[in-house]
């Protein structure tokens, strides 16, 4: 799953489809840390409460990404990462 995020990421072109598979990327690694979490008897449920930090860190991140999606559109009308050089306008 996380390679497919990061295949997508690399090559698709599209701003928001590249935020979607960072998102799958994070979901991916929140997956492993359950998984071990439910694996390891002494974990003591600390990887569901990392899970939870991570959770917590990738909407912050989606609201940023989506913020400055959206900046880049209203100034230049497109999302296309190649067309888009400098982030000032």
């Amino acid at each position: 799953m996380f390679a497919i995020g990061a295949w997508g990421a690399l090559i698709r072109r599209n701003a928001v489809v590249v935020f979607m598979c960072i998102e799958l990327m994070i979901n991916a690694v929140n997956l492993s840390l359950v998984s071990f979490a439910d694996y390891l008897p002494d974990a003591g449920g600390f990887g569901a409460g990392y899970a939870v930090l991570v959770i917590a860190v990738a909407a912050a991140e989606v609201a940023v990404g989506l913020a400055i999606v959206l900046a880049v559109y209203r100034s230049r009308k497109t999302v296309n990462v190649d067309e888009v050089n400098l982030l000032k306008g």
